[in-house]
């Protein structure tokens, strides 16, 4: 890897071209990405049920999945690429919370679709370039299950339309489970209706007050669609009925993807569905599995109020994608404290080129932990006087969705959101200033060991004392 100095900037133009690497969960491998046509590049990725307020693990796609559209962006031309990230907005949870609230659906589901599109992007995340909703999608839902029903891929059995597993070979490729093992793992509705166990519903009757369309296949009773059905109809309406990534939680390979590839494949008779299957790894807080009954269950919204979105953002990056990760509060403070820094090196610099090690680890499987170890290198070299290195971190970090403020709105959003009181502190500072004039050195030191407690670091020099917020 070349070094970072003043000469590296003439090695980004040879890394422009460079060969982007990503693991393929399909092939269980580090694959070269050939899109289908390097004019249309088409990323799917699976969005929000839009049900209640997104927690943090619902945070990592986003934010991995928005990495990995502006290194397509910058790789094949923003007009190039098209990123859909759906939403669902008819779901089992959904009816249930609406009637929990005594709600109607449609206002549950926007109310909280606009949260959501509010929290990530304090994340510094972009908005995709379509954001299909499921209920504006009911046709093309109806389409596919009347091919699968007409192939014999599907069938009806008590107004419900199941797609027929035993039909399909190679089903559990994705997983790489036998059906013994996905039927353990998947808890299957084992109704009387179905041929197989593993069967899968494409469309239901819908109960008395919840959502209801004329179904398909000859059924009179009004339904609603399954849930795998939904994101098959979407990435085929906006992409296409093969296309080039398809991302992920991991949580989502089995069932969900394993379905979907398992109905478009049969709907177009296509080999495959996407060419590239990419999935995040699994997150836990504190050591622990998040979950409502252990009290470790935590909003985006919740960090926010006491965190800036880039500290999210950069304490996500810090561990690569595919890996689990721990979620804590010792890692979010020193992720503060990283882009304390960064700020303080380039928050104000104009940007030059993007580091060419920054792309170089990028297109390596999104390696954002190099990507990072790359960034601070630039930030020695800028603080060391090196201007070139100074813009270049500037252009980085901006491109990464980071340096979204000055480094003035930094700091002051930086103190509003650990709670310090500018005033308090200035009024500890001025009272240590008289202790260490009286020569009191115990309380100048007990002053300063407040303002420590407070999260607070003074810096004394001949012209006076400064401070700053080091969480």
């Amino acid at each position: 890897m070349a070094r970072l100095t003043r000469n590296y900037r003439s090695v980004t133009d040879d890394l422009w071209h460079m060969e982007l690497k990503l693991y393929d969960t399909l092939t269980r491998g580090k694959r070269a990405f050939r899109p289908i046509d390097p004019a249309r590049v088409r990323m799917y990725v699976c969005g929000p049920t839009v049900y209640d307020l997104a927690h943090i693990g619902n945070a990592r796609p986003v934010i991995v999945f928005d990495v990995l559209y502006r290194l397509l962006r910058h790789l094949y031309g923003a007009p190039n690429v098209t990123y859909v990230r759906n939403i669902t907005d008819v779901d089992d949870k959904i009816n249930a919370r609406a009637a929990e609230r005594g709600i109607g659906i449609r206002e549950l589901t926007e109310q909280t679709y606009a949260n959501f599109k509010a929290d990530v992007a304090a994340l510094g995340c972009l908005p995709p370039d379509v954001e299909p909703r499921a209920t504006d999608h009911i046709i093309e839902m109806r389409i596919l299950i009347e091919r699968l029903v007409a192939s014999g891929n599907a069938y009806v059995a008590e107004d419900h339309v199941l797609f027929s597993v035993p039909l399909m070979p190679d089903y559990g490729k994705l997983s790489k489970r036998s059906l013994d093992e996905m039927m353990a793992g998947a808890r299957v509705d084992v109704a009387p209706y179905k041929r197989d166990a593993m069967d899968f519903v494409l469309w239901k009757p819908s109960k008395p007050g919840e959502p209801s369309w004329p179904s398909p296949a000859g059924i009179k009773a009004e339904g609603r669609p399954g849930w795998h059905i939904e994101c098959s109809a979407m990435s085929w309406k906006h992409l296409g009925e093969t296309f080039d990534i398809h991302g992920g939680g991991i949580d989502l390979v089995f069932p969900h993807h394993e379905n979907e590839i398992a109905q478009s494949r049969c709907a177009h008779g296509t080999d495959v569905m996407a060419n590239y299957w990419l999935h995040n790894g699994f997150l836990q807080v504190e050591g622990e599995k998040m979950a409502k009954s252990t009290g470790n269950f935590i909003t985006i919204r919740e960090l926010l109020d006491d965190w800036p979105g880039e500290v999210l953002r950069l304490n996500m990056l810090r561990t690569h994608y595919r890996q689990p990760i721990d979620w804590t509060l010792r890692n979010l403070e020193e992720s503060a404290k990283v882009l304390d820094e960064f700020y303080a090196a380039a928050a104000d610099a104009p940007a030059e080129a993007i580091s060419g090690q920054v792309i170089e680890a990028l297109t390596d499987d999104l390696n954002t932990p190099q990507v990072i170890t790359a960034v601070h290198g630039l930030r020695s070299l800028a603080q060391g006087g090196d201007i070139l290195a100074r813009n270049e971190l500037a252009a980085s970090l901006r491109f990464l969705g980071f340096l979204t403020d000055t480094a003035a709105i930094w700091a002051a959003r930086r103190q509003v959101t650990h709670h310090v009181d500018a005033a308090q502190v200035e009024a500890l500072i001025e009272a240590r200033a008289s202790a260490r004039k009286a020569k009191n050195f115990a309380e100048s030191d007990r002053i300063r060991d407040e303002l420590a407690a407070m999260g607070v670091v003074l810096k004394d020099s001949k012209d006076g004392t400064t401070w700053e917020v080091a969480r």
